[in-house]
């Protein structure tokens, strides 16, 4: 047993607030999953569960891929409950709207404006970060400039405000970003699954390896049961997905969860598997994470 794990055998868990996440965990969160044991959440953003997950606190974490290479030797990668997708890419966002011009050499030059200039990101520690790196060390001659991290709320404000001259965004912003008068610049997704043909990696769901190989299968299993049961019926979780869901719209919360859940939130199988190897490979031969060992991936 963890020593994070209470005597009755209740799991400290931490996830975000998100509509795919809570989602994803409200059967087993609500007890509607059968032999699972308790869970104790504790609701906090990626960047928090990243930082959570280096200090090897709770059982259970949702956090992002780009976190592997510094928390595996604690923790276990659980083959399921966790994010990727197509389509479904963070985005680089400008206040000027770009030129509509569809030949490589005007997107050059539309891409190219970004070279020195001053881009707000969410987390140096975040799969949506490796994905901006790789894309503007293909795209971005020169390099950007600053990087400036600011919480994920504060970004589409400090870019309609003139505070900074980009900023990458995730999750709901795909749906929002117009509200704020801005522009997308680039889909960091639409150019990962283009130059490699992979889904896209976001989240990941890790647990401690000292809980054990019996009790890690016993995990999986019981989080890949409450993504079904949340498939099987949707209204179930739909107060604890509102409850969470800080003012969301709740047709945003649907188009959320039809983002971000779907089969490899089931089961990451051999594609799954294959972007996140891909994702960190890359990053490492950038010198943005630590290199993975052989079988740092390997579930028990």
């Amino acid at each position: 047993m963890s020593a994070l794990t209470d005597a009755a055998g209740t799991l400290r868990i931490a996830y975000s607030p998100c509509p795919n996440d809570t989602f994803v965990f409200d059967a087993w969160a609500h007890g509607r999953v059968p032999g699972a044991p308790a869970l104790d959440v504790t609701f906090a953003d990626i960047d928090i569960t990243n930082g959570m997950a280096e200090r090897g606190e709770f059982d259970v974490l949702k956090v992002s891929y780009a976190v592997l290479p510094y928390v595996l030797d604690d923790y276990a990668l659980l083959p399921c409950g966790g994010a990727l997708g197509r389509g479904c890419g963070p985005l680089v966002l400008t206040k000027e709207a770009g030129t509509g011009g569809t030949s490589l050499l005007e997107r050059s030059r539309e891409l190219g404006g970004l070279t020195g200039r001053t881009v707000a990101v969410p987390s140096e520690r975040s799969t949506a970060y490796l994905l901006f790196r790789l894309w503007a060390a293909d795209t971005v001659p020169g390099g950007v400039g600053e990087i400036v991290v600011m919480p994920f709320h504060e970004i589409m404000p400090a870019v309609r405000d003139g505070k900074v001259d980009a900023g990458l965004v995730i999750h709901e912003a795909r749906f929002t970003y117009q509200n704020y008068g801005l522009h997308k610049l680039a889909d960091m997704g639409e150019h990962w699954e283009r130059t490699t043909g992979l889904p896209i990696p976001l989240g990941a769901i890790i647990a401690r390896r000292s809980l054990g190989a019996e009790r890690l299968q016993e995990l999986a299993a019981a989080a890949r049961a409450s993504v079904r049961a949340a498939w099987d019926d949707p209204e179930a979780s739909r107060a604890y997905v509102l409850e969470h869901a800080q003012e969301m719209d709740p047709s945003v919360a649907d188009q959320h969860i039809g983002l971000y859940v779907n089969e490899f939130t089931a089961d990451l199988g051999e594609p799954g598997y294959a972007a996140v190897r891909g994702l960190l490979t890359r990053a490492a031969a950038e010198g943005l994470v630590p290199p993975l060992g052989p079988d740092a991936l390997a579930f028990p």
